[in-house]
Order: structure tokens, then sequence, then C-alpha cells
């Protein structure tokens, strides 16, 4: 397979009071093409830091990151906002999709961005939609969708560019229990669809859903275990808790 992220010697500091501190450090990983990753750990380990260096919102004040062959660690702010529309799909916790904007706009908002025409994104994101389970709900507002459909129109609109990866941000944070129960579902339907996807969770359900889980501690990688399909959430949680635990 071939690899969508290469990122090698990864740093992000932050200023504090006294020294820097290295909210990422020295992070070297490849997830290859189709492979679904998680990346668990205590809050304020590096986790989202990471997440923001690979997908472009935040620069690495060292190390060297490619996406799909192409090296992207020195790409202007423009350049960087132009790759991101072809090749990075995000979906976040907190769902940011546009008040004003139906369900369905909010999907083909990045296409019609990157310039595909209105009808083509039109047909793209009503396609998405329904294989989301959602396209009856095309119509409405954000506040008119419940949690999990706003976080599955969330996640076809991170798809509409047909994206090398779609980085996820803490998910579920904001989902009931049931509303998670679905969008396990769907991460679990789109690892079968081998896109690729990089999940950074608290939630061991969400990860046991990865053909990949990573550990971080203190702005570094400290384990790394491939999961198979029938990954336990007990055995998760047990192997982190022999790594000092998950915040």
């Amino acid at each position: 397979m071939s690899e969508v992220i290469d990122a090698r010697g990864l740093v992000r500091r932050y200023p504090a009071d006294g020294p820097p501190v290295r909210a990422v450090d020295g992070v070297d990983l490849v997830v290859e093409a189709g492979e679904t990753v998680s990346v668990m750990g205590p809050s304020g380990c590096g986790k989202s830091t990471l997440l923001h260096l690979l997908g472009g919102l935040e620069r690495p004040d060292a190390g060297e990151l490619r996406l799909g062959g192409r090296r992207v660690d020195g790409l202007s702010e423009t350049q960087w906002a132009i790759f991101r529309r072809r090749s990075v799909g995000f979906v976040f916790q907190a769902f940011h999709l546009v008040d004003e904007l139906t369900a369905v706009e909010n999907v083909e908002l990045p296409a019609l961005l990157l310039g595909v025409s209105r009808r083509d994104a039109r047909r793209r994101a009503m396609g998405l939609l329904e294989r989301l389970a959602v396209a009856e709900r095309a119509g409405h507002l954000p506040d008119r969708l419940s949690g999990g459909e706003q976080q599955r129109v969330a996640v076809a609109r991170a798809l509409i560019n047909e994206p090398l990866v779609v980085l996820a941000d803490e998910p579920t944070g904001n989902l009931d229990s049931r509303a998670t129960g679905d969008i396990l579902k769907l991460f679990a339907e789109l690892r079968q669809a081998r896109q690729t996807l990089l999940i950074v969770t608290h939630d061991a359900r969400v990860a046991s859903t990865a053909d990949r889980l990573l550990t971080m501690r203190d702005g570094t990688i400290v384990a790394q275990t491939r999961l198979g399909s029938g990954a336990s959430v007990a055995g998760i949680l047990a192997s982190l808790a022999d790594l000092g635990g998950d915040g």
C-alpha cells in the first residue's frame, strides 16, 4: 500500500513561563492508504496538536510532513488552503456546520469552493447524504438536526472532495450514546470502504473501529497496537491502563 501520511520528527512548541512546552515532540508516523488509525492518550498529551499539524491547521517548528507523497510542511497559507480542499477532510467534535446553510448546502460547500459546478456538487452531496442515511434531512438547517445527524452531515462534508485522508478530532465527544453508536457503525463502514482515517479520541469504543491504535504521552507516541477485526474495548482499556490510563 502507498503511504498517505509520512511524518518525520514533527515538533510543535508553545510558549510557557519557563522553557517552551513541546506539545508534539519528535513524532514519526506513517499511515498507509486505506488504513484507519486511532490516537488515544491523556488530555494535553498532544493528540489534537498532532492532528492539526497533519492537516496544516498549525505549522511544525521542526520535522518533515508528506501527504500523498507531497512535501507539505513548507507550504504557504494559500497553498495549504488549496491542498486541504482537495486532499484533507476534517471532522470536529463541535461539527462546525454553517448555521445559515441547509444540510446539503453544508456538504456541497467544499466542492463549490474547489470549482465543481453547482449541479455536480449537489449530486455528490446528495449521494453522500444517502450513503450516510440522512438524505431525508437534506433541506433542514443544522439546528433542526440531532447531534448524530449533524455529525453525519459533517462526515459527508469531509468526504465530498474524495480526500486522501479524513482527520477526526473527538468526533463523538458531543454525542449521546445512541448517536455515538451510529457514528461507530459509520466509521466501521468507512474502514471497510478503505477510506484512510486518523481519529483522535478518548473513547475506546471509537478506537476499536481502527486497524491500529497509537498511544501518546507527553507529545510522543509511546505505543502502537495492531487491532484485529474483533478488537476488544476491554482489551484497549487494559492496554491503556498498563501505560498509565487515558484522560
